[in-house]
């Protein structure tokens, strides 16, 4: 597939040079310790008073020849692993999301461990989606277990990979402790890994947390799955244009892959962003306007550039329910970012600029998914599939509707949809008028109320719940 490119390749160059020129004589500052020595032992400037950390651009470079093509994400089951570019785009759910529109009720309320178990048994189950990043916080977390009571309830009903993030080292180490409980032991867990862990360690513009980017270099000198996003904000954090908004997110970027190759040299990363614009009439955050996919067609340039994956926030939206504002901005950028060769995109579920989950929003995504994953298939070109053998035999004035050939290819060929109809008028009216939401909404609770494949064995789970005394039920179902 060839893809979309905004920039020519003369262009591309400039914006890395001008993101070396960032590090170089800009600078970023660096809060944590660990990391302005890292920094220094590898041939950076580091002023201790400021916590301005300067990198040369031979340094950079030096560096970015450490980077890996490649990133795998691993799940429970093996059959559910992805590893990207290869298997792009991989679909993962929007995360992190403090509230939820209550299904029953459609009201927005906080997001609770129960609900984490029911949207990972979604996502188990809709075709569409390859990773679930954990969609909510858990508002009724027992204090001390606020990370294990959102990935306990996440690992216990979803066979796919899981990804999330934690505030901190403590409940870091919790969550892998709970991972080396579910394979077996410490070892079994290092050789399969089934969490890939995930922060923004830097805060746009040019400034890397302390907990955030500790917690990355201790997973990366362990050598488990981790990768960082990039979040700058045109007009607020990042210049009012989208190329110096695109300069510097690359710049960030570049500082935190180089500290992860000088931690440990060829560790898997991707170019992961949620560049946005800010709507400067109300100042109000815009991760549905079109200037994200722009931003996100550029950022997978300078991603193949590097020879890194690729992806981010892709397809979220400012709308608060299910319209057609909902549709165009998810469809619209997502669609931009497959053009352009994004390897991932964290697209499924979030509505109200990613404050709140919905189910029938996931749904919908999983629907928009699946097209995006047509779209990158394309026409699949081949002597078999041009058929003329077939056109032969049929001829002038026959028909295809019954022949073997069509039924061989049927489910193959075309996206069938679930939630979209293709009725016609007459009998859509018969059913009642049901709009997207609404089909949406049937088909959520038609897989929520249905037996559920990816729980824990009985052993495994009573030996979590024995280590972590007062934990969430973590169960799933309506």
């Amino acid at each position: 597939m060839k893809y979309t490119k905004l920039l020519t390749s003369e262009q591309v160059e400039r914006v890395h040079e001008a993101s070396l020129e960032i590090l170089e004589k800009v600078g970023i500052l660096v809060r944590s310790g660990k990391a302005r020595e890292i920094y220094a032992k590898h041939g950076c400037t580091v002023n201790s008073e400021t916590t301005n950390v300067k990198i040369p651009q031979s340094v950079v470079e030096e560096y970015c020849k450490a980077f890996v093509p490649t990133f795998t994400f691993k799940g429970r089951d093996p059959k559910f692993d992805r590893t990207i570019p290869e298997e792009s785009p991989v679909v993962v759910t929007a995360s992190s999301a403090p509230n939820i529109i209550d299904p029953k009720t459609g009201n927005e309320r906080p997001g609770t461990s129960s609900d984490i178990a029911n949207i990972a048994f979604l996502i188990n189950e809709l075709p569409g989606f390859d990773v679930f990043s954990i969609s909510t916080l858990a508002d009724d977390a027992p204090e001390g277990q606020f990370s294990i009571s959102r990935f306990y309830p996440a690992l216990k009903n979803c066979l796919k990979p899981v990804r999330g993030n934690t505030p901190n080292m403590k409940e870091l180490l919790q969550v892998l402790e709970l991972g080396s409980i579910i394979a077996g032991s410490k070892e079994a867990y290092k050789e399969r890994p089934i969490i890939t862990h995930h922060g923004c360690p830097v805060i746009s513009p040019l400034t890397m947390d302390i907990e955030s980017i500790e917690e990355i270099l201790y997973l990366v000198e362990n050598g488990l799955p981790v990768y960082g996003s990039i979040v700058p904000n045109a007009g607020m954090t990042a210049p009012m244009t989208l190329l110096g908004t695109l300069a510097l997110g690359n710049a960030e970027f570049l500082a935190l892959s180089v500290i992860m190759q000088m931690a440990r040299p060829k560790t898997p990363l991707i170019y992961a962003v949620l560049s946005t614009v800010a709507d400067m009439r109300t100042a109000n955050y815009a991760p549905g306007a079109i200037e994200t996919g722009i931003l996100q067609m550029s950022h997978c340039q300078m991603a193949q550039f590097y020879n890194v994956p690729s992806g981010g926030y892709i397809g979220v939206t400012n709308a608060h329910t299910n319209d057609a504002q909902s549709g165009y901005e998810t469809g619209m950028n997502t669609t931009g970012a497959v053009l352009a060769g994004a390897d991932m995109l964290n697209m499924g579920g979030l509505l109200s600029s990613l404050m709140a989950f919905d189910f029938s929003k996931a749904v919908i995504d999983n629907e928009i998914a699946l097209m995006l994953k047509r779209i990158k298939r394309g026409l699949e070109f081949s002597e078999e599939n041009l058929a003329l053998d077939l056109i032969a035999e049929i001829g002038p004035g026959g028909t295809y509707m019954e022949h073997t050939h069509t039924v061989d290819h049927m489910r193959t060929a075309a996206v069938l949809p679930t939630v979209a109809t293709r009725d016609m008028r007459e009998s859509w009216e018969d059913q009642g008028r049901p709009d997207a939401h609404t089909n949406a909404a049937n088909e959520a609770r038609k897989i929520l109320t249905r037996d559920n494949p990816a729980v824990f064995s009985q052993d495994v789970d009573t030996k979590i719940r024995a280590r972590f005394k007062n934990l969430v039920a973590g169960d799933a179902g309506w």
